[in-house]
């Protein structure tokens, strides 16, 4: 008797749990309906984490200032927990199309037992005006972007946000942080560079003292064992360009010096091995394979680089960007200065650009001034951990970076003691129980 009792107990929470959950879908879709910024709701498969995932269209002005220059649609991914708890921001500094994943979620959404909203950057992925008028591109618009979805949001979900982004989405989270300081609880920024200036000038150097001697000696040769089979190496990027339909804004000679010189920077972003660099007794075939692994030509491309045409905008107008050092191979290169390429060759065909560094001043102000529940978070050998933003140690404030660790870096990437340490900051920063 008291077994069939206990089952019947079992069977009455588990159909007011379903209840419960029906429920609070209709209420999120009722509340998305009478928004009027919400053009179109979708509702996708999402993570089993979530009780329902749904891809949003939000009308936003291309120009907060003056909303007479007209609208854009921006894709948003909401994936719902509960309204009780807090939300998980993610402000994504290109496409965002990975959200779509059935599998995707973010680690501090778990962590948090949190709701997660991911926006997908202004003028990337189906986030793009239908007139690409570059001037509207800019970092405090984008900011504005994040504020009005944070402030719609918030009539349903009521707990603490945490803003976070990796890489040019840490950069945006922390300037969203810079002007709505009280949009937000808490951020967590990801392997976020704060440069001032198109060649920021702090990489080139980095590159000149990372890892060790050995390693970076090896990178060099390999650089120049390159230029100096440039016949041999000329046809098998033809052959490469050729297979993928590539056309360049250089020559093939250019594209060659460009690939080489990026390769230093790529190696260790992505943090490759130095043991499995080919020596100079390779052949032709291997050398190519592997520097083009490491260091993929399609970037210097025009169909390679499209979808980062709008970023390599922003670095030039305000996010700044690495140049680098060709005189180590000066020798070598066909192209007589680096100097100046990003504007040269990568921008938006007929847009003139100015370089301002007062966005990434204005950031690192707050930082440094005002800045509270800030989690930084860099890996060693990355090269854009050289321009890493820094912050206060007042406010609950914190910078962790991973020995040897690259661009991939994240919080599972620490040693529990760490690991622990954060999320431990992050529970407090959020006020949310483990």
């Amino acid at each position: 008797m008291n077994k069939q009792i206990r089952l019947n107990h079992l069977l009455l929470t588990l159909v007011l749990l379903i209840l419960a959950s029906t429920g609070n879908c209709q209420e999120l879709i009722k509340f998305l309906k009478t928004q009027q910024e919400v053009v179109n709701i979708d509702s996708i498969k999402g993570n089993s984490f979530f009780k329902q995932t749904y891809v949003l269209k939000i009308r936003q002005p291309l120009d907060h200032k003056d909303t007479t220059n007209g609208f854009f649609l921006q894709r948003v991914f909401l994936a719902d927990r509960d309204p009780a708890r807090p939300v998980v921001l993610i402000t994504e500094g290109y496409a965002a199309g990975y959200a779509s994943n059935p599998k995707y979620i973010n680690e501090l959404t778990t962590m948090l037992d949190a709701n997660q909203i991911c926006v997908e950057h202004r003028y990337f992925g189906e986030s793009i005006p239908d007139s690409l008028d570059w001037q509207f591109l800019t970092v405090e618009n984008a900011a504005k972007d994040h504020h009005r979805i944070v402030e719609l949001f918030k009539k349903y979900y009521h707990e603490n946000w945490l803003n976070t982004g990796i890489s040019k989405g840490g950069q945006t989270a922390l300037a969203h942080r810079a002007f709505f300081p009280s949009d937000i609880s808490a951020t967590v920024a990801y392997v976020a560079p704060l440069n001032f200036g198109v060649e920021d000038g702090r990489h080139e150097l980095f590159l000149k003292q990372v890892g060790t001697s050995e390693c970076r000696f090896q990178i060099e040769k390999f650089q120049r064992e390159i230029l100096k089979r440039r016949d041999q190496m000329r046809p098998l990027l033809k052959q490469y360009a050729t297979a993928r339909a590539y056309q360049f804004p250089i020559t093939l000679d250019e594209v060659l010096d460009y690939v080489v010189l990026e390769f230093p920077f790529a190696f260790w972003q992505w943090g490759y091995d130095c043991t499995k660099i080919p020596d100079s007794s390779s052949d032709d075939q291997l050398l190519f394979e592997y520097l083009t692994k490491s260091s993929p030509p399609d970037y210097f491309s025009y169909e390679g680089s499209a979808k980062y045409r709008a970023f390599f905008y922003q670095a030039a107008h305000e996010l700044g960007y690495y140049g680098y050092d060709t005189k180590p191979l000066d020798n070598l290169l066909s192209v007589k200065s680096a100097k100046g390429y990003l504007n040269q060759f990568m921008l938006p065909s007929a847009t003139p650009v100015q370089y301002s560094d007062n966005t990434s001043r204005k950031v690192e102000a707050f930082l440094k001034d005002d800045a509270e529940n800030v989690i930084l978070i860099y890996g060693e050998i990355d090269p854009w951990s050289a321009s890493s933003a820094e912050v206060r140690e007042r406010g609950n404030n914190y910078k962790f970076v991973l020995k040897n660790g690259s661009h991939k870096t994240r919080i599972a990437s620490f040693e529990e003691k760490t690991r622990q340490k954060i999320e431990k900051q992050i529970y407090k920063m959020v006020r949310a129980t483990p």
